[in-house]
């Protein structure tokens, strides 16, 4: 007699029929399509959503701050005070009160300085702004190389001129070559300018640098000569230092215009 063992266990396919069937089941192979039928295609996974590429943000530059601003207007101010068209009055200034020329007498070194101010500052100002109205040049200060060609050589010819005039009256070779040198410098620059920009600023001071120690040479020099030449070659490396903080020149053209400048007006005052 079977023991009917469904009370105690559920039922297994290993149980009677059941198993067989199952069995059955497992061998089967699937069913081929019909004809007329296509098959189901395969599931394609979704494509993910690009992400479209952040475009970087502009770098914005730091804001200035008040030393900056400080400096800025430091610069600017140095650059107007030491331009180069006051550079012969200077020179003159400094050849009347450090050298023999101390013992003219007042009314003639005024007259000298009056003279030589119309030559290098009135008459050169006044063709620059003539040109400027006319077209030529757009900016006063020069700072373009393609505008440099008219007042270069308006500088060269007054530069010329105030030799002519120191000579004729009698003054030491030296001061007279001053003024020429500042003329060679002038005609150097006006050659390099169809390549190459030179800091005029820095050869006028460093034509004043040489001007000094031409005058301790061989041209009794007062005393104090050596402060005002130490003070003179900080003022040269000052407004060096200036001309390349307002982006005006570069190192190089900074310190090409300080070799320009003072020999060009040291090797003239060698000559007797």
């Amino acid at each position: 007699m079977k023991l009917d063992t469904s009370s105690y266990y559920p039922r297994s396919p290993l149980d009677g029929e059941e198993y067989a069937s199952c069995a059955d089941s497992r061998n089967q192979t699937p069913p081929e399509p019909t004809q007329g039928t296509e098959p189901e295609p395969a599931s394609e996974t979704e494509p993910v959503e690009s992400v479209p590429l952040r475009k970087p943000e502009p770098q914005l530059e730091p804001a200035p701050t008040a030393a900056s601003h400080a400096m800025d207007r430091f610069s600017t101010v140095m650059s107007w005070i030491m331009v180069p068209l006051l550079m012969p009055v200077y020179g003159m200034l400094l050849a009347f009160g450090l050298s023999i020329l101390t013992y003219v007498p007042t009314g003639t070194k005024f007259g000298f300085i009056l003279v030589v101010a119309g030559l290098n500052i009135l008459v050169p100002a006044l063709l620059i702004l003539l040109l400027k109205k006319m077209g030529v040049v757009r900016d006063i200060g020069l700072n373009d190389r393609d505008e440099r060609l008219w007042p270069y050589l308006i500088s060269i010819l007054c530069l010329g001129a105030t030799a002519m005039f120191v000579a004729v009256k009698g003054a030491p070779m030296w001061l007279t070559m001053f003024f020429t040198g500042g003329a060679v410098a002038g005609l150097v620059e006006l050659v390099v300018n169809h390549w190459w920009k030179i800091s005029v600023h820095a050869a006028g001071v460093a034509g004043i640098v040489a001007l000094l120690v031409r005058i301790m040479r061989d041209g009794y020099p007062a005393p104090s000569i050596f402060v005002w030449l130490c003070v003179s070659i900080i003022v040269a490396g000052t407004v060096g230092m200036c001309r390349v903080w307002l982006d005006r020149h570069t190192v190089w053209q900074v310190l090409a215009g300080y070799a320009v400048g003072f020999c060009g007006v040291f090797f003239m005052t060698l000559i007797h």
